[in-house]
């Protein structure tokens, strides 16, 4: 047993439990809570029905779902609450005790803990990183919103194992510790569905900071930098040669060094991967030598939907970059893509400003079909500007059409891509979904031109 069971013990012992929702992370908490709290004090609450005897739940459980599966909050000391639920009072309007998986986790585990959070780049920051150290011999997890429950590992983790954790703005909203070692990527418009302002969006991810102890760490994006801070702060950048580190023409400069990226022996593709680079050589510097580095970084492999390569139909390459839900992810493909011609665009609208995206559009000379709501935003908002040749601007209802409409237009030499700058909520389960639909498609034009 080590000293994140006997703190979980203690801290529920007496105390009766809720799980506020019951998805995967919900059930990784019960796992634990089942192990070592009594099941008499845990309950299980969710807008959805929850099968007690497909989930192994013991008769003891409570359980509460429907429509107000929220009421029921404050008949609870203690509230896990997950990821994916959105609390219909605020902490601060309820008598119990709001934590998370994550929470708990940290409060243990966090002079162990690399958190990474941002906008965009975070799952292929957190696994580069998480390889190296792998690669490099380190006793190392790699957990959070990648898809791999914090309480999955927690009793693994030992005296040296280092953690690398993925952030999410909802894994950080009610954070109140901190990782020993932070990384803040970027920042976008993003979820402004759920947070209504770019301001509050980056109040939840600033928890992956604001409680750190003076002499921690954190690397940071110089365009959002705190002030007033006592942990070591490094500002990162490929725009600011005045960061800290400094990422520009395949070189890292910082810490009176410089490093070469190796480019002609990565796999990951584009220039905007070499940023995220420069972040996993300066994190990793802390526990492996440059050569060890080299070495990892030279075996990683790209994660799926992220500028993924799918086949070459007719003499078109098509690309998935399905994990694309912001208009800088989008631009950073078509700079990537090599000779983009093609780019299919949108999905399920967030109320996100599209205009730099038009702009850098209007710049190009693809070929842009829009679909779904957030395509016909975009599609009018070309079509209502002065536009460079807006004859190559189509609009299609789902990703079905576009991709036909894509193998008729784009030239034979070159790419199209899948980037939508747009979430798949409502329309797919997830990006993933959307990106394995995709290459379906893609593969069913060969099927096709076979017959």
């Amino acid at each position: 047993m080590n000293n994140f069971t006997e703190y979980l013990k203690k801290y529920t012992e007496n105390k009766s439990v809720c799980i506020l929702g019951f998805g995967r992370e919900g059930k990784s908490t019960y796992r634990l809570l089942d192990k070592y709290c009594s099941p008499e004090s845990v309950a299980i609450s969710d807008l959805n029905p929850v099968d007690r005897t497909a989930d192994g739940l013991s008769e003891n459980i409570g359980i509460i779902t429907g429509e107000n599966y929220q009421d029921c909050l404050d008949d609870f000391d203690i509230v896990f609450k997950s990821p994916g639920i959105v609390l219909k009072k605020s902490p601060s309007g309820l008598e119990c005790e709001i934590t998370s998986e994550t929470q708990v986790f940290f409060t243990v585990f966090r002079e162990q803990i690399i958190g990474i959070t941002g906008t965009k780049g975070k799952s292929t920051v957190s696994s580069l990183i998480y390889h190296i150290l792998k690669e490099s011999g380190k006793d190392t997890y790699l957990v959070g919103n990648i898809g791999v429950p914090v309480f999955d590992i927690a009793e693994d983790v030992k005296e040296d194992t280092v953690v690398v954790c993925e952030l999410s703005c909802h894994q950080l909203e009610y954070m109140t510790v901190s990782p020993e070692k932070a990384v803040f990527l970027n920042l976008y418009e993003e979820h402004l569905d759920h947070y209504g302002t770019i301001e509050k969006y980056y109040n939840a991810k600033k928890n992956i900071y604001l409680h750190q102890k003076e002499y921690d760490c954190l690397l940071i994006n110089s365009d959002i930098v705190p002030e007033n801070s006592s942990q070591y702060i490094y500002t990162i950048s490929a725009e600011n040669p005045t960061a800290d580190i400094y990422v520009h023409d395949g070189i890292i400069a910082g810490n009176d060094e410089e490093y070469k990226i190796p480019a002609d022996k990565i796999k990951l593709l584009g220039i905007h991967n070499h940023y995220n680079i420069a972040v996993a050589y300066f994190m990793t510097s802390f526990y492996v030598e440059q050569e060890e580095f080299e070495k990892a970084l030279c075996t990683f492999n790209p994660l799926s939907h992220r500028l993924e390569y799918v086949d070459t139909v007719d003499e078109v390459r098509y690309y998935d970059d399905s994990i694309s839900t912001a208009c800088a992810t989008a631009v950073e493909a078509l700079k990537s893509v090599p000779n983009a011609k093609t780019i299919l665009i949108g999905g399920m609208d967030r109320g996100i400003d599209y205009t730099t995206l038009v702009d850098f559009l209007n710049t190009s000379d693809v070929n842009i079909i829009c679909m779904e709501t957030s395509g016909k935003r975009i599609f009018d908002m070309i079509r209502n500007t002065e536009f460079n040749n807006s004859e190559r601007v189509y609009f299609v209802p789902h990703l079905e059409e576009a991709v036909e409409l894509a193998h008729e237009i784009t030239p034979k030499g070159t790419s199209c891509v899948l980037s939508p700058a747009a979430a798949s909520y409502g329309i797919f389960r997830n990006f993933e979904e959307r990106g394995d639909v995709f290459k379906k498609l893609v593969k069913q034009l060969i099927i096709n031109r076979e017959l």
